[in-house]
């Protein structure tokens, strides 16, 4: 296996997140070996491997839906093993998910305003009299709302139901909900799949605008022209095992990335 390249733009940032050593069995499976890599304040690094190389595995580890079998995940000095998956949305660290996860029923601006809601509590008794307190924090919440859909370039679908949103849109929506929850991290797992090049031009265009706010991204993705494109490091996956860290430009030229997965297209991707 060729060591990981050292990526110097890592060390020139704060650590944000730390996977240290995880190992993941499920019985006589080793799902994931042991994986040890960093993201940096504000960096995003995406991690890619072939299907079944352990990228998911490591996504459910962090964020408190799978407890490792070895190994430790830290964020910003806090560990975060042994956490349930809102105890760790709590820290900052929040996920999207393959497939969307959306209130159907409920509109796209709604959808926004419940994902508010989680994060800021009005008290009962304030609401029920409509005291001006409430009155104030609601209306505020609502501009939030607001803010977050243009962001994300979804505010003229705003009345629309949730369950009624083209399958692009509807990922758009599942980003938003968890920029609802104030993230300091984002971890977004294959969000364009099964977008067109139009709607996963759309998504860098929304990536590059999350990062002027300062949140770190960690992304599983496929597309690989995307991931090559946008991405300050990638860390490759397979079989469970690291087999190269580094910028895009020196991972799509290893060797053995190329043989495991990205293809010999991969030096002019």
């Amino acid at each position: 296996m060729n060591a990981p390249v050292a990526a110097t733009a890592a060390l020139e940032r704060p650590v944000a997140l730390s996977i240290e050593h995880v190992a993941v069995h499920f019985g006589g499976l080793v799902a994931i070996s042991d994986l040890h890599f960093t993201v940096g304040e504000g960096e995003l690094v995406s991690l890619i491997g072939p299907n079944g190389a352990g990228k998911t595995t490591a996504f459910n580890v962090i964020t408190g839906f799978l407890r490792p079998t070895k190994g430790k995940v830290v964020y910003r000095g806090t560990p975060l093993t042994g956490l349930k998956p809102h105890e760790v949305t709590k820290l900052g660290l929040v996920r999207t998910f393959q497939r969307t996860s959306v209130f159907d029923s409920c509109t796209v601006f709604e959808n926004v305003l419940m994902g508010l809601h989680r994060r800021v509590h009005i008290g009962l008794v304030a609401t029920i009299l409509a005291l001006p307190s409430s009155t104030r924090a609601e209306a505020e919440l609502r501009e939030q709302a607001w803010e977050i859909l243009r962001l994300v370039g979804i505010e003229h679908r705003a009345s629309e139901l949730g369950g009624s949103l083209p399958y692009g849109e509807q990922r758009l929506l599942g980003v938003a909900l968890a920029l609802a929850t104030n993230p300091s991290a984002l971890l977004l797992d294959e969000p364009v799949s099964g977008m067109n090049p139009t709607e996963t031009g759309n998504f860098v265009r929304l990536l590059a605008k999350i990062r002027e706010r300062g949140t770190t991204i960690l992304l599983v993705e496929h597309d690989m022209p995307m991931v090559m494109g946008i991405s300050d490091r990638v860390v490759v996956l397979n079989n469970g095992r690291l087999i190269a860290e580094g910028p895009p430009s020196v991972v799509q030229n290893d060797p053995e990335v190329i043989r495991a997965y990205l293809g010999q297209g991969a030096k002019s991707a």
